[in-house]
């Protein structure tokens, strides 16, 4: 009898032993590949002798050393790394142990900003509907997962939600998809303007929305868009790249595909890969300097952050991507993928929409794709895709609720960045299989009507 108080207490889970390259084995000698990465963390791959090094010899040096006291030569080292790594405009890290310290750090940080530029009226967080940003209370309270929030309301503080941009299920038929975009956009602004321009702190995104809506990429314009109403208002842009950043859209950071760049972000799964707990806050320059010249302290911190084995986790990692070009893999890799899942679902009655950008794609599921109607919430069909996926030995991340945390279905894809062709066959073959026996033995369709958001 187990004495762990697990996710789900009847589940009777698997026992993993160990992991090799895209596989994880369980103790009855079953191989899965893992097609997600457990949930995106995993972009190197399961023992890669090269961080194993590097653990090794940060573990002869130094495990760890409290930053109220000291900073650490590996900590610096991965600092200075992922500056170099991303676009001008940011410029600093602040590292923590996961995406929902890094989120609720950055949302403090933030806040601070204002505060030490003498702006202490502003108070109001926008984030948009179907996000997800963490399960600390500061960001579940960003975030915009009904599901994950409903619970614990009466705990969260305020904040406001507009639209996402969510394409496939908000674009009216008369509309392009840039119409679209700056439609959504707009809301931000309408937004700004109610609450008073003086009044909010942030906008907070998630540049390819992850697990909650299933790796929906924005349309082209929308965040150039958001940008620029930041801008005009003077409020911040803080990106959430836990899940879609680090390399997994194929750029190191998602944003850079959008032509723009964040006054925050926050970044975790890929940096450290799965081998240690690792996250980080990227900031620019101003938000640095409004620090330095005022009180000289950022009121925030946890015992674990700039952990060195960690930071050396995160920095092995980091130079394995670099210096085996992964990106170029990803980039490789995502277009095979994107074209598999295309030639497997294009026709397939209850594929509604395939999405996602580099390593990081999702199908949607649809009662019927002519009219884009969920299936009943009932049916709980993605448990029964992860199960029968499970069956077959492939890890796929299911979630429900996609349309508006009850409704819908969606399957999220996020495999290692080392993954082959062969390989990526093998997912979609398993995948196409998992998806038709779940719904052969599970599904009750029923007819609703598409959410224009």
């Amino acid at each position: 009898m187990s004495k762990i108080l697990h996710r789900t207490i009847h589940a009777n889970l698997p026992l993993a032993v160990g992991g090799r390259g895209i596989e994880m084995f369980d103790a009855d000698g079953k191989a899965y590949i893992d097609a997600s990465g457990g949930a995106a963390v995993s972009c190197i791959g399961h023992g890669h002798p090269e961080v194993l090094a590097a653990l090794h010899a940060q573990l002869d040096k130094l495990a760890y050393a409290h930053t109220g006291f000291f900073t650490t030569d590996i900590a610096e080292r991965l600092a200075d790394r992922l500056v170099a790594d991303s676009p001008d405009g940011i410029d600093y890290v602040y590292l923590v142990s996961g995406g929902s310290e890094a989120m609720e750090a950055a949302l403090k940080m933030a806040r601070q900003y204002f505060v030490e530029k003498g702006e202490g009226r502003r108070r109001h967080i926008i984030a948009r509907h179907q996000s997800y940003h963490g399960n600390t209370l500061g960001a579940l309270a960003a975030g915009g997962n009904e599901w994950r929030r409903a619970q614990f309301r009466p705990l969260l503080v305020e904040t406001h939600h507009v639209a996402p941009c969510y394409a496939y299920r908000g674009r009216l038929p008369a509309e392009s998809e840039h119409q679209y975009g700056q439609r959504v956009a707009n809301q931000l602004e309408a937004k700004i303007l109610e609450l008073g321009p003086h009044e909010v702190i942030a906008f907070v995104a998630e540049t390819v929305v992850g697990a909650t809506a299933g790796a929906v990429p924005p349309v082209n314009g929308y965040f150039k868009k958001i940008r620029e109403i930041c801008d005009r208002y003077g409020v911040l842009l803080i990106l959430d790249e836990v899940m879609c950043g680090t390399g997994r859209t194929g750029t190191m950071h998602a944003f850079e595909q959008e032509g723009i760049v964040p006054d925050i972000m926050a970044i975790a799964k890929g940096l450290g890969g799965g081998y240690q707990p690792i996250g980080a806050v990227m900031l620019g320059r101003h938000i640095y300097d409004a620090f330095a010249s005022g009180s000289g302290f950022f009121q925030h911190g946890h015992t674990y952050m700039g952990h060195s084995m960690a930071a050396a986790a995160g920095l092995a990692v980091q130079d394995i991507i670099r210096e085996h070009r992964l990106l170029d893999n990803v980039r490789e890799m995502g277009e095979l993928l994107n074209r598999r899942l295309h030639e497997r679902f294009d026709n397939h009655h209850h594929v509604g929409d395939i999405r996602g950008r580099g390593l990081f794609r999702a199908i949607e599921i649809v009662a019927d794709r002519s009219d884009k109607s969920p299936f009943d919430p009932a049916c709980k069909l993605n448990v029964a895709v992860k199960r029968e996926a499970m069956a077959r030995g492939l890890m796929v991340y299911p979630m429900g609720g996609t349309i508006d945390g009850v409704r819908g279905d969606h399957v999220l894809l996020a495999p290692p960045f080392i993954v082959n062709a062969g390989q990526v066959d093998t997912i979609v073959e398993r995948l196409g299989d998992a998806l038709d026996a779940s719904i052969a033995t599970r599904a009750r369709p029923v007819i609703d009507e598409s959410i224009v958001m």
